[in-house]
């Protein structure tokens, strides 16, 4: 059933995401469909939902009936669902690692937090991700903890799956939000959430949909490969996968937005995405790189929005 909901976003990510959109989000909102603006588009689709910025944003401006969000990190999934289905209890949970954290000094506090990352770890061959269970409410407490209290606000895993990212040695971290985890749970009571690949979404889209892709950016250099979240990581075959994909939602008559980095920044003669989407919009906003290993390498660059629209200026 569609909803009104207020103006101005009160709902945001609940982790620290690489890669994460609320930077552009007024650069979004430009480029968002008309369509959607009339509100005629009544399903939203992201299958690449990560730290979920543009979903909380677009489902507290706009309306939809029917929204599909996925992720191909089971981590993050089971993170979504248990905010869903037991936010009250995740809060418990929280308080009860920010009560515990919040009490130490510092050496305490960094070995709290390696031995909050070690059961995490330990426990991931326990824990069944398709099926939800009250170990989930736990793990996703500590996802949210390890992600607040780590270095940078990292999501970052190893080739065997195991969450690596070194303590953060912040001075007051905001490890629960509990106004903000109540807002997403309301908000993700209307929307499906899926484990698995994008390819998926096809058979929820029609001509009446607005779908966000948002995948995992192409490195622009051997370091940007530091913020990498899925121990397969996204290949350049992938990407193609993805513009193949692009292709058949604009067939279906769907809105389609999506954004990715721009290998223009490391090398002007890079037309990796201006080959892939060649028949749709392209258009270079500038973002600053919050997320990268080397501190030299943060500053103001350009990210790609891709559409298979033009929009009214």
């Amino acid at each position: 059933m569609a909803r009104q909901l207020r103006s101005i976003p009160e709902g945001k990510p609940f982790l620290k995401w690489a890669g994460g959109k609320t930077q552009l989000l007024p650069e979004f909102d430009k480029r968002f469909p008309t369509e959607l603006k009339q509100k005629k588009l009544t399903k939203y689709v992201e299958p690449f939902i990560g730290g979920g910025a543009v979903y909380f944003y677009v489902n507290q401006k706009y309306s939809f009936k029917h929204c599909y969000i996925c992720d191909i990190n089971e981590e993050l999934i089971l993170s979504y669902l248990v905010i869903k289905k037991s936010v009250n209890k995740l809060i418990e949970n929280l308080d009860a690692l920010k009560s515990d954290y919040v009490s130490k000094g510092d050496e305490s506090r960094k070995q709290l937090y390696y031995h909050i990352r070690d059961v995490f770890n330990q426990k991931k061959s326990e824990i069944d991700f398709h099926k939800f269970q009250p170990a989930w409410i736990e793990r996703a407490a500590q996802l949210i903890f390890l992600n607040r209290t780590c270095y940078n606000g990292l999501f970052r895993v190893n080739q065997k799956g195991e969450f690596n990212v070194p303590f953060g040695k912040y001075k007051n971290p905001e490890i629960l939000n509990e106004t903000n985890l109540k807002q997403d749970a309301k908000i993700l009571q209307m929307t499906e959430i899926i484990l698995g690949d994008f390819t998926q979404f096809k058979k929820f889209v029609d001509k009446n949909t607005f779908v966000y892709l948002d995948p995992p950016y192409r490195p622009l250099n051997v370091t940007s490969s530091f913020t990498s979240y899925s121990r397969d990581g996204f290949s350049d075959d992938d990407q193609k996968r993805l513009a193949k994909f692009f292709r058949e939602l604009d067939k279906l008559g769907a809105k389609v937005l999506l954004s990715n980095s721009d290998p223009k920044n490391e090398n002007p003669y890079d037309t990796f995405f201006e080959d892939l989407y060649s028949d749709y919009t392209i258009e270079r906003v500038p973002a600053k790189r919050s997320i990268n290993c080397v501190g030299s390498g943060r500053g103001e660059i350009n990210e790609l929005i891709i559409t298979n629209y033009r929009r009214k200026i």
